[in-house]
């Protein structure tokens, strides 16, 4: 059988010496779960950066192929897939993962329990959402696009929630197994798939295609989470009717809150673009995707190794507020240090990037995607708090979290689209992180009496200026200036990072090629 902690115990790492190691400052640190925190985000890294390969030439093909007005139909019947899986899935998913991961790796047993129920209610659930997304896709087109031009395209689309609701059991078993690298291959598998597939598509049937496109990459998706699920080694059940309902009951218990939760965040996305939409037209919806696909491009996969192998760790010493704590502080230390470097040159070469991954006919979508990147730096550090709440199964304060995260997210977009254009709803996104950052903050002092560590606290308080004052530039002074001062603060940030990580881990696990340059970086 793979174990649940398979992947952390693989880690290259002698059989004696010391387990921690001590900091500039006298503290010691858990070197172990450095290591572990290091090697999934660069699995599910390495994964995002084949992924970046494929975006390129996917945005590229798609923005040619269909112009920003085809972009704003793309990114609104995703909106409509995303929001009808998350009310078909029951948040079963999510809560799956949670009940797999709090179960110790030897109750082989109880584990097949949880896949099973998981895999047959999420089959009948993505039928089921079909079914209603298909009855009510006259009036969803009517809603989203101000005609019934798309309702034939929505239909289409019925069948893209049932393999992804369908696929979601599955990854979920995977996820809680926490085999890292199976996810990492699911999600280069979707890259790979979604060029060769949805391309080819959009290239014969254009803007008819988006939908098609749509489903062919949910079937891939349920076809990649089969595979990688059935390889895990687990006994297989036969379950009473009654134990059936009582593993479905606890799985809804749980999982209509992460729905809730889910429908919030999508709902709100999906409330934006039509604010977007609506004052701007599909033109503008369209460089409001751009943005915003590049702007979560670099920190995604670093929020994607925090819900794949962070979430399920912190689940499972959730009754441990001193380990909670630990963990917290260090996934969020490693986050900052991989994280800041990519946001800051993002925001500093967005016109550049934008015209790599997308066309020149998206320079309007820049201002967009430099509010985002700032947005994205106070995300970094909001998210290992918030998984405090999940990990404790706090319902209540996560619920009421995420309609308060909502109804600011929505309400700064409402009152800036219509006053600053699209740009405006990326200073929204910007807005909702200042507010949530402080929100999580105090939620998580509750529960376990957290406080930042004080190299996190160094961090925050030089990272975060560092970028405003990176996207200050761009607002007063010229192009030239403020693009060569962005340049010289990402090396500088991105040298310290890298010299700051190598002191965080053992040298052994560093990599042979460059260990002599991140021994000599320790020693400056």
């Amino acid at each position: 059988m793979i174990s649940k902690f398979d992947n952390e115990d693989d880690v290259d790492e002698p059989t004696s010496g010391p387990s921690t190691i001590r900091s500039p400052n006298g503290t010691c640190r858990n070197s172990k779960s450095y290591v572990q925190i290091v090697k999934s985000t660069m699995l599910i890294g390495g994964s995002s950066a084949i992924n970046v390969i494929f975006s390129i030439v996917r945005n590229k093909a798609m923005a040619i192929l269909l112009g920003p007005e085809g972009i704003g139909v793309m990114a609104l019947y995703n909106s409509i897939v995303d929001i009808s899986q998350t009310v078909a899935g029951v948040g079963i998913s999510a809560s799956g993962v949670r009940q797999i991961a709090a179960v110790s790796s030897e109750e082989t047993g109880r584990i097949a329990e949880v896949a099973a129920v998981l895999r047959r209610v999420s089959i009948l659930l993505g039928v089921a959402g079909a079914a209603l997304l298909l009855m009510l896709s006259a009036p969803v087109a009517q809603l989203t696009f101000g005609n019934s031009q798309y309702t034939l395209g929505v239909m289409v689309l019925s069948l893209a929630v049932a393999f992804q609701v369908a696929a979601g059991g599955r990854v979920a078993l995977v996820q809680g197994m926490r085999n890292i690298s199976g996810l990492a291959w699911m999600s280069v598998l979707g890259g790979l798939f979604s060029v060769l597939i949805g391309v080819p598509i959009i290239y014969l049937l254009g803007e008819p295609g988006i939908a098609i496109s749509l489903v062919a990459a949910a079937i891939a998706s349920f076809a990649t989470s089969w595979w990688f699920s059935r390889k895990i080694e687990i006994p297989r059940v036969s379950l009473s009717t009654r134990r059936a309902l009582q593993e479905t009951s606890a799985l809804l218990r749980l999982g209509i809150i992460f729905m809730a939760s889910g429908f919030l965040t999508m709902g709100s996305a999906y409330a934006i673009r039509l604010i977007v939409s609506s004052e701007s037209g599909l033109h503008a919806a369209g460089l409001y995707q751009a943005a915003w696909s590049l702007g979560g491009l670099y920190a995604g996969f670093i929020l994607q190794a925090m819900g794949t192998d962070f979430y399920p760790r912190l689940t499972a010493v959730a009754q441990d507020n001193e380990e909670c704590n630990r963990l917290v502080n260090e996934q969020t230390e490693i986050s900052i240090l991989l994280a800041g470097p990519g946001l800051i040159a993002t925001l500093t070469l967005a016109p550049a990037i934008m015209a790599l991954f997308y066309s020149s006919a998206f320079q309007g979508a820049v201002d967009i995607l430099r509010w985002i990147c700032l947005g994205m730096m106070l995300r970094i550090v909001a998210w290992p708090i918030g998984f405090i709440v999940l990990a404790k199964g706090a319902k209540a304060i996560f619920f009421w979290s995420e309609v308060a995260a909502a109804i600011v997210h929505v309400g700064l977009a409402w009152l800036c689209v219509p006053a600053f254009g699209a740009a405006g709803a990326g200073f929204a996104f910007f807005g909702l992180y200042v507010w949530h950052s402080v929100l999580m903050y105090f939620v998580a002092r509750r529960f376990t009496e957290f406080r930042w560590s004080p190299a996190n606290r160094k961090l925050i308080a030089a990272y975060l200026p560092v970028s405003t004052l990176v996207f200050a530039a761009f607002q007063f002074l010229p192009l030239w200036q403020a693009t060569t001062l962005g340049l010289v603060v990402a090396i500088l940030v991105g040298l310290l990072s890298l010299r700051m990580v190598a002191s965080l881990l053992p040298q052994h696990t560093l990599p042979k090629a460059i260990r002599p340059l991140l021994e000599s970086m320790r020693s400056v």
